[in-house]
């Protein structure tokens, strides 16, 4: 029985690990098509003051 629960551990494992691997490459993606504009907004700010 106990064979089972840890089966059933490192499978919750891996699908934590997918998620978090997925939810990087999200990041990652909103970060390079937003980036250039993220930066020109933080540039604005800092010659104003």
């Amino acid at each position: 029985m106990q064979k089972w629960l840890v089966r059933e551990e490192g499978q919750g494992l891996v699908e934590y690990g997918l998620i978090i691997f997925l939810v990087a490459i999200v990041v990652i993606a909103i970060l390079v098509l937003l980036g250039p504009q993220i930066g020109s907004i933080f540039s604005g700010i800092t010659s104003s003051i």
